[in-house]
């Protein structure tokens, strides 16, 4: 077997499967959850469920390779805020695309959980990619005199999921459609707390 450094690229057709199979299953999965059928992936994708399962030699391998795409684009979305945003803006906008990734991952989550069981997922490496991109807004944010630079971004992102966490888990009740508004209003208005309370202060 192959390592990694030797493994070679995908042909450009190759390519393009994984990745319009990666975009449908993102999808997907955001509208239900991740035991929609794989055939289905396949078919909207344009492709045969042979091709999906070269490239996803199972449904939990499709599972986690949308996983770490999401959060590929998460890390990177830090730089690219900071170049569309003042820097207290930028840490506003990104706490709460990842209130929207921690959203779609609740679909995943048995599957993920499993994962992580195994430690094809770690969590240590996951967690250290989110405080690097919080860690580069905080020192943009300083440097530009908007943000504390006191703040370690490791508590920062613990803030965050602590607001997750209680959001997620409060029980409330009423209609699905009503708890959801009422979630992410709220995750929002905690979200805009922790921002306040890493802002620095105005003389």
């Amino acid at each position: 077997m192959g390592t990694p450094s030797s493994v070679r690229p995908l042909r450009a057709d190759a390519q393009r499967n994984r990745d319009r199979l990666l975009a449908v299953a993102r999808a997907a999965f955001a509208r239900a959850d991740d035991s929609v059928p794989l055939e289905g992936i396949a078919r909207e994708a344009g492709v045969g469920i042979g091709t999906l399962y070269r490239h996803f030699p199972t449904r939990e391998a499709l599972v986690e390779a949308v996983y770490a795409a999401e959060l590929d684009d998460l890390v990177a979305d830090a730089a690219q805020l900071l170049e569309e945003l003042d820097p207290e803006e930028a840490m506003r906008a990104w706490m709460r695309r990842y209130a929207g990734f921690a959203a779609a991952k609740r679909g995943m989550i048995d599957t993920l959980r499993a994962g992580w069981a195994s430690g094809r997922i770690t969590t240590s490496a996951t967690r250290a990619r989110m405080t690097s991109a919080v860690g580069a807004i905080l020192a943009a944010g300083a440097s530009a005199g908007v943000l504390r630079d006191d703040v370690d971004p490791g508590d920062v992102i613990t803030m965050v999921l602590g607001v997750f966490v209680a959001v997620g888990g409060d029980g409330a009740g009423g209609s699905a459609a009503g708890r959801g508004a009422e979630s992410a209003a709220r995750t929002a208005r905690l979200l805009d707390l922790i921002v306040d309370a890493v802002r620095a202060p105005r003389g």
